[in-house]
């Protein structure tokens, strides 16, 4: 497991988003939901995180997504990227492919921060 998985999986869920019923976030509390917000704002992204939640292995290859998503590569490499940045997926590189996996701590914090 990539240092960064293992990173976020330390850090529990108030640690990183409070929820922002429970008290006024400060600026780096805001700009950290945002950033997992902003990037949960797409389509396509969505349905690339539900196809990762789907996956009976628990990752799956850059290449599975360009069919059922009818995107190029190019453009599902830009929204992993966007879902990576924001902590939402991690990819791992296997030969010429990236697998990406879903990383459910993140997407817990992101439901706490806006659960009463």
């Amino acid at each position: 497991m990539p240092k960064a998985r293992l990173a976020n999986k330390d850090r529990s869920v108030d640690e990183c988003c409070p929820s922002v019923l429970s008290a006024p976030l400060d600026a780096t509390e805001a700009a950290e939901l945002a950033s997992g917000f902003t990037a949960l704002a797409d389509p396509v992204r969505l349905r690339v995180l539900s196809m990762l939640a789907d996956a009976s292995q628990g990752e799956v290859c850059v290449c599975d997504f360009v069919e059922p998503l009818g995107k190029s590569q190019p453009t599902i490499s830009h929204h992993l990227k966007i879902l990576s940045e924001a902590g939402l997926v991690s990819g791992e590189r296997q030969g010429k492919w990236v697998w990406y996996s879903l990383n459910r701590d993140r997407l817990a914090a992101l439901r706490a921060a806006i659960d009463s």
